[in-house]
């Protein structure tokens, strides 16, 4: 069996102060072996809730890095400084990044590629956006996706990776795809892995669901057999992220 891992996704939210109350708030609600729990935060957040954290049963992340080891690269963090933070896992390629800041697939590849390098989990994110979903041609875009992320990447190391599924009209509009939705590109995803790889892979490596999953939804798409986690936004900066960590409950 999978354990499942919940992430929150702060994103450019909580300053270092408000970061610090919102961990005092949540560390006694989510301090749990059940699932394996994240905190995604911004860079300058990272040093002081790996702090308020320490001893605790929840891993702190990173919402981006770079794939050079050091030099002249301003406002950019690397593997080594995350690392040396505290840092267990990042995101990498997730949809605002791939949009905002126009990363391609070659810049995800790289990063992961360094993050595991040095010992980090890369939450690797795919997902379609609505026109490409209202033309059927998301399983197509989905698998690009994954195959360019994981070029070169060795089986074992790919096992040790996490694929946060997001469906880009599904993040931050209140829109959430449904648990059977979901489901059907989570399997699509792992029959991917297991193509590239194989199926022992394919069975290994964890499944996110991100896009307005919430404490309504979560448990239905929890339960699903092909989705092992979520990735949380805008639930996971309020107590309602307990509930989705708490889910079984």
């Amino acid at each position: 069996m999978r354990k499942k891992i919940i992430a929150g996704n702060w994103k450019m939210n909580m300053t270092v102060t408000e970061a610090k109350a919102l961990c005092d708030k949540l560390l006694p609600l989510v301090n749990t072996d059940a699932v394996d729990v994240v905190f995604c935060v911004p860079a300058i957040d990272i040093v002081p809730v790996v702090e308020k954290l320490q001893g605790s049963k929840i891993s702190v992340g990173a919402e981006n890095l770079y794939f050079e080891e050091s030099g002249a690269y301003t406002g950019e963090i690397s593997a080594n400084m995350l690392v040396d933070a505290g840092v267990k896992y990042v995101i990498m390629g997730h949809s605002e990044r791939r949009g905002y800041f126009h990363e391609t697939d070659e810049d995800i590849n790289k990063k992961a590629k360094k993050a595991l390098e040095k010992g980090l989990t890369p939450i690797i994110c795919c997902g379609e956006s609505l026109e490409q979903r209202e033309m059927a041609i998301y399983f197509e875009w989905i698998s690009m996706q994954i195959k360019a992320a994981f070029q070169g990447i060795s089986a074992e190391d790919a096992g040790k990776c996490v694929i946060a599924y997001e469906p880009i009209w599904a993040i931050g509009t209140g829109k959430t795809a449904t648990a059977e939705q979901a489901e059907e590109v989570c399997a699509y995803i792992r029959k991917v892995i297991c193509e590239i790889y194989s199926q022992a892979v394919g069975e290994k490596i964890r499944i996110q669901y991100g896009g307005s999953m919430n404490a309504g939804n979560c448990k239905e798409l929890l339960s699903k057999p092909n989705i092992d986690g979520g990735l949380i936004g805008g639930a996971s900066l309020k107590e309602e992220f307990a509930k989705i960590v708490n889910y079984q409950d």
